[in-house]
């Protein structure tokens, strides 16, 4: 827990106790149970070579994400045409994902995991799976 000062979480620290969805490995970094975080919670995900996740939503949470490495492709469903959107990420790209919007995460390589780190505007790691976007 935190003891009112600064906390280094290191990479073999993660935490993979968190919500989960298929086809892709999230874990925790910056939480209640290992930081004592109250707003914020913070980690990365993993989607192997190949992959495809299953469509989900983060409740209320704003999500943000880094894309560390790889080319992950994120899809959804315009709300307003109902057209499926694709966003084709290279490292460097930051996603932004508002409250409610079912998602899915997609690693097109065959060869090369994709990272990803994750901030949510919310403590708890918010997953609500769906059966299709």
């Amino acid at each position: 827990m935190t003891n009112g000062g600064l906390r280094l979480i290191r990479a073999d620290e993660l935490s993979a106790a968190t919500a989960q969805t298929s086809g892709m490995l999230r874990s925790a970094a910056i939480s209640g149970n290992l930081t004592g975080a109250q707003s914020l919670w913070m980690g990365r995900t993993e989607l192997p070579p190949g992959v495809r996740s299953g469509d989900h939503h983060h409740g209320a949470s704003e999500t943000g994400i880094y894309v560390v490495a790889g080319s992950p492709a994120f899809e959804f469903r315009d709300p307003v045409s109902g057209e499926l959107v694709r966003l084709n990420t290279r490292p460097g790209d930051y996603v932004w994902v508002p409250p409610h919007v079912p998602h899915r995460e997609e690693n097109p390589s065959l060869d090369q995991a994709a990272v990803i780190v994750v901030a949510r505007s919310t403590q708890e790691a918010i997953v609500v799976n769906v059966d299709s976007l």
